[in-house]
């Protein structure tokens, strides 16, 4: 039986290495099952960055042949299409991507973003920004928890419906670093369970429900 095509796009970082732990968890969840699916490419704006990296490694720690792609500015949505159409990708899985997509079905492109929607989300609202917004409404007394949040994905940020969110609580002294080590544990488990859901159609968004 065919497996789901599935592409990742995941900045990482410049650095060799750092960033990509996203994509590495989904590529280790497909490997042992628990992702339905087949990874036909990830997509990074960063060369000779983590992605990278990582995607080396991995190809060579499990035998696979995962095709890493360079996605260089300006991204257009004939890029983004470029890139689907080229792997033969059914869904898209955005794994830390930081650049605004366009061109892509909503229906079958979807993000995990690394704190409560919509209020911690839109431009600029993302990584290390995220959990100092979350921890200055903290100390605020406006929320007890951050989330890990995922959602189909529009051409605008952060704003496509929400299908899974998970509370990740704040304790006491935290700063962005802690409690993003926080959040990005919760990620790497809750990111593989909720992608095989959507790409084996048990999550399932027709463009209105």
């Amino acid at each position: 039986m065919n497996k789901p095509k599935l592409l990742v796009f995941a900045s990482g970082e410049a650095a060799p290495d750092k960033g990509g732990s996203g994509f590495k968890t989904l590529v280790e969840s497909m490997v042992e099952g628990v992702l339905r699916a087949e990874i036909v490419g990830v997509v990074s704006n960063h060369i000779g960055g983590g992605v990278e990296t990582k995607t080396r490694e991995l190809n060579a720690k499990y035998g696979l042949d995962i095709p890493f792609f360079h996605f260089q500015r300006p991204h257009t949505a004939e890029g983004y299409r470029t890139f689907a159409e080229a792997t033969g990708a059914e869904f898209v899985a955005l794994s830390g991507w930081l650049r605004l997509v366009s061109g892509l079905n909503p229906k079958t492109t979807f993000n995990i973003h690394p704190g409560p929607l919509p209020r911690f989300g839109g431009k600029g609202l993302y990584g290390h920004h995220v959990h100092e917004a979350v921890l200055d409404a903290y100390r605020r007394d406006e929320l007890t928890h951050s989330a890990v949040t995922m959602h189909f994905v529009t051409e605008e940020y952060d704003r496509g419906p929400t299908i899974f969110s998970v509370p990740v609580p704040i304790e006491p002294g935290d700063t962005a670093e802690t409690l993003g080590k926080r959040v990005n544990r919760s990620e790497h488990i809750w990111q593989p369970i909720i992608t095989n859901k959507v790409v084996n159609g048990e999550i399932i968004w027709d463009g209105v429900n």
